[in-house]
């Protein structure tokens, strides 16, 4: 019988990208193995994140650094972060998330900057948020995850559902 993995314990390595003109909250789960690696959000090439936000607003993302996404990001009064500050997790496996503790750097960007919208990237994302931060379900929207494990989405049709809500905030 094949043994089981024991998950990680994960801490995330990012701080926020927010400012206090930030009005829309984007928030994943956990930066992914690549993400991590890589030293920045929704880095695992496969992930549509900066696809769809290239699509959204007009600029090229993709090609940016990491210092110029997030200045990108700022520009547009988006801030950027995840629900988990650390957890226990399998690679990058949202379904294997366990003992999650919450990222009180999101509690931080609510007293600095008036967010008039949450979008979660993904149902794991919506799920934590609403538990963590229940004085904010109201902003919450659940967003189909850019992630490459969503693949019944094309890239059209995550623009297309990003859209509707990014789109409504500028």
């Amino acid at each position: 019988m094949p043994m089981k993995r024991k998950p990680n314990r994960i801490a995330n390595p990012f701080p926020p990208i927010a400012d206090e003109h930030s009005r829309v909250l984007i928030l994943g789960s956990l930066p992914s193995e690549a993400s991590r690696a890589a030293g920045f959000y929704y880095m695992n090439p496969r992930n549509r994140f900066w696809k769809v936000m290239s699509a959204l607003l007009g600029e090229d993302y993709e090609s940016k650094t990491a210092e110029g996404k997030a200045a990108a990001l700022c520009a547009r009064g988006i801030a950027l972060s995840d629900v988990i500050a650390s957890c226990e997790i399998h690679r990058s496996s949202d379904a294997s998330i366990k003992k999650v503790v919450r990222n009180e750097d999101i509690t931080e960007i609510f007293k600095s900057a008036t967010i008039e919208k949450v979008l979660l990237n993904g149902g794991k994302a919506y799920a934590l948020f609403l538990k963590h931060f229940p004085e904010h379900a109201d902003l919450a929207r659940q967003m189909p995850s850019t992630s490459p494990a969503n693949a019944r989405l094309s890239l059209d049709d995550l623009v297309e559902e990003w859209g509707k809500e990014l789109k409504r905030s500028f």
